[in-house]
């Protein structure tokens, strides 16, 4: 199984190495960046905004809204990421009542829709 703490650690060192620190920028301006390649399709800001959700970093924490954008990133990945993806969203899908799991493929299911029709 899939420890998501290490991928959480994974992705701040991946931060950290890009220049890309929360601390070198405001939080909502970071955020904001990230929000906005996620909602362009991009699937690793869509993993990374995700796991901002999963832990609270910058975003209330919010397991649904964290899953949603991990289903979204796993749906979109590239194949060489598409099983981190998936098994970071199917770890915490175990912390997750059905009907969390439920609304979450619920707002990706719209969130598809809305993009398809902008493109």
């Amino acid at each position: 199984m899939l420890n998501l703490r290490r991928c959480v650690v994974g992705v701040v060192a991946v931060l950290l190495m890009s220049g890309v620190a929360l601390a070198q920028t405001s939080e909502t301006a970071f955020i904001a960046e990230l929000r906005a390649k996620a909602n362009a399709g991009d699937a690793n800001a869509q993993y990374n905004l995700g796991v901002m959700y999963y832990t609270g970093l910058g975003v209330p924490q919010d397991y649904v809204e964290a899953h949603k954008w991990h289903n979204l990133a796993a749906s979109r990945a590239s194949t060489e990421n598409r099983k981190t993806f998936a098994d970071a969203r199917d770890a915490l899908a175990e912390k997750m009542t059905p009907q969390q799991i439920a609304d979450a493929q619920q707002r990706a299911t719209e969130w598809l829709a809305a993009f398809e029709q902008r493109n």
